[in-house]
């Protein structure tokens, strides 16, 4: 979807400045925030995209101003809503006022460290790859409501195909509920110029990796 999350080569927002020494967590409750996403995605109410997905759905200028983790905290709490997990009138209560509805699994102190270590994306390839290192490709112009893994800035370029990088699970089919969908995954490198413009820098190299459903032969 086009949101304000898809920021890449957007003016106005200064520059990215690393903090040095960055601590895991700058307050408590963030930490919790990231157990809490641990802890559900363990029950696989929904998946790692549909997570993401979430907060892309979050309107521009909640976006723009909630920090790092409090994002993530406002993306579960509306998956949650979504997915019955919990009510409106329980969160405003701070505690169950029903019984809980049923998960396909829940955590237990021993499966901490499972629910830390991300399931493997990648599945036994269907069909050959399209494409091969070298070949000259164009992505496709197309701006989908849902969820997609393709920048805007990076829509109706020219590139050519560095490296095949397997055969994975689409994000754009799982977050639709439309299963694993696998596509091979691509690195796809671009000019500056041809993303944006003549002022770009002409020695400028940008990569991506693009699904081959992003991708039109040249």
């Amino acid at each position: 979807m086009n949101g304000v999350h898809d920021m890449g080569g957007m003016h106005g927002f200064g520059m990215v400045l690393p903090e040095r020494d960055e601590p895991p967590f700058h307050e408590p409750w963030e930490g919790r925030v990231l157990a809490l996403q641990r802890a559900i995605l363990y029950t696989r109410a929904w998946n790692l995209d549909m997570f993401r997905h979430s907060q892309e759905r979050l309107p521009a200028q909640v976006y723009l101003s909630a920090s790092y983790y409090h994002r993530w905290l406002l993306g579960i709490t509306e998956s949650a809503l979504e997915a019955g997990l919990v009510e409106r009138d329980e969160l405003d209560a701070g505690h169950a006022l029903r019984p809980p509805r049923p998960v396909e699994r829940t955590m237990k102190s021993g499966d901490v460290g499972a629910a830390f270590i991300r399931p493997p994306f990648g599945r036994t390839p269907s069909r050959e790859a399209r494409f091969g290192p070298g070949d000259r490709v164009r992505t496709r112009n197309h701006n989908p409501a849902g969820h997609t893994r393709l920048p805007r800035y990076a829509r109706d370029k020219e590139g050519q195909v560095a490296a095949i990088r397997g055969f994975h699970v689409f994000p754009d089919s799982t977050v639709a509920g439309r299963g694993d969908d696998p596509q091979w995954l691509y690195t796809v490198v671009f000019t500056g110029r041809e993303l944006w413009g003549e002022q770009a820098d002409p020695s400028l190299r940008v990569s991506i990796e693009a699904f081959e459903p992003y991708l039109q032969a040249l």
